[in-house]
């Protein structure tokens, strides 16, 4: 049996390989809400057999979208659009799961493919963005947030909170919380986006501070048999790597102590143009591996990890817990069974739903 394919238990929830599908933004909400084409997509996803489907980044709250058309999960009738969603996940074996985000600096930009860059300020479309401390992104991201008062931070917990129960009441298994690609939390964590002189900033205690409350807050309303992630921006690739990673550490622990099940480690990218590895396969395994050693909690990463050899050989090692795969899944929704095979499994579709395992038991993933 490869490692990849091994069960996996957490926070009460057994997981049936080691296989997630990582959140990745579809741009394809109204309003914050789901469409057919969510729909389709997850279930299309779901059924290659990982053992969770993450929902991409859903905002919660208008201001915290990246775009007009990002999932939002504020309202009730967002939640009712996302139950057929969770139902269809569920019924392939894989659990549902969701990562909630707030942009912070980030929201009020155009679609992918009309320029990625921030609306104007003009612009009927866009909305103020906030932030640790008004800040603008830079490069094309130059709208300049507000600064937050301690009410806005406030505000901004209890809809994580508020998003977290309706997540919970639509039947999802599995909540990550987004504090990684300098989005809100991540304006927070850095001294590139805070500036901050009150109990918010400063010291590492206080830029923490933001992220612990807001995960001790969710925790009180999450299931304890329902595992909790955070993605974590552990690293900038700023030339301060080494006292990234140390600090991520740090912050691990105390994430851990507030109640969090497992780090999905990532990237900060709080600043324009970092020095990222991406030729490098698994360029994030090596810090995700130091985390889960030092802090004691199981970890997963991304990026550079859909070559199944690499994937399994993370799992095999130690290095990784659980591997987050998105590109991979989607060129080919299918592709734990494509691993299956390329790791000579003796019933690589012994995973999936018998009345189409028997359909694939020629797909060579091509």
């Amino acid at each position: 049996m490869a490692a990849l394919f091994s069960p996996f238990e957490l926070a009460g929830a057994t997981l049936r390989n080691r296989i997630v599908v990582s959140p990745m933004c579809q741009y394809a909400a109204i309003e914050g809400t789901a469409t057919e084409w969510h729909r389709v997509h997850y279930a299309s996803l779901a059924r290659g057999g990982a053992a969770v489907v993450t929902l991409e980044a859903t905002a919660v709250s208008p201001e915290g979208r990246i775009t007009q058309g990002c999932a939002g999960l504020w309202t009730s009738a967002q939640a009712e659009a996302l139950i057929p969603i969770v139902r269809s996940i569920k019924i392939t074996g894989a659990l549902p799961g969701i990562q909630l985000a707030h942009s912070g600096r980030k929201g009020s930009a155009h679609l992918p493919w009309e320029g990625d860059d921030h609306m104007r300020d003009d612009d009927p479309l866009g909305w103020q963005t906030i932030s640790a401390s008004a800040i603008a992104a830079g490069g094309s991201l130059s709208r300049k947030p507000r600064a937050m008062t301690v009410s806005d931070i406030a505000r901004v917990q209890s809809d994580f909170v508020s998003a977290a129960v309706r997540a919970r009441d639509c039947g999802f298994e599995w909540l990550e919380l987004h504090f990684a690609h300098g989005y809100l939390a991540m304006n927070f964590l850095s001294t590139y986006s805070n500036e901050r002189c009150d109990q918010y900033g400063g010291s590492s205690e206080n830029q923490n501070r933001f992220l612990l409350e807001t995960v001790a807050a969710v925790r009180d309303a999450w299931p304890a048999n329902r595992p909790l992630a955070v993605r974590l921006g552990a690293v900038e690739y700023d030339g301060n790597d080494e006292e990234n990673i140390l600090r991520s550490i740090e912050l691990g622990r105390q994430l851990k102590n507030a109640g969090v099940d497992l780090i999905d480690v990532s990237l900060g990218l709080s600043i324009q143009a970092p020095n990222i590895p991406w030729e490098t396969p698994a360029f994030l395994t090596p810090i995700a591996h130091r985390i889960r050693t030092e802090v004691g909690i199981p970890v997963m990463t991304s990026f550079k990890l859909d070559n199944p050899e690499t994937a399994d050989r993370a799992v095999a090692t130690g290095q990784l817990d659980l591997v987050a795969i998105a590109t991979g899944m989607l060129a080919n929704p299918h592709w734990p069974y494509y691993a299956a095979r390329k790791l000579r499994i003796d019933q690589p579709f012994r995973f999936l739903p018998v009345h189409y395992a028997h359909w694939l038991k020629d797909y060579d993933g091509v």
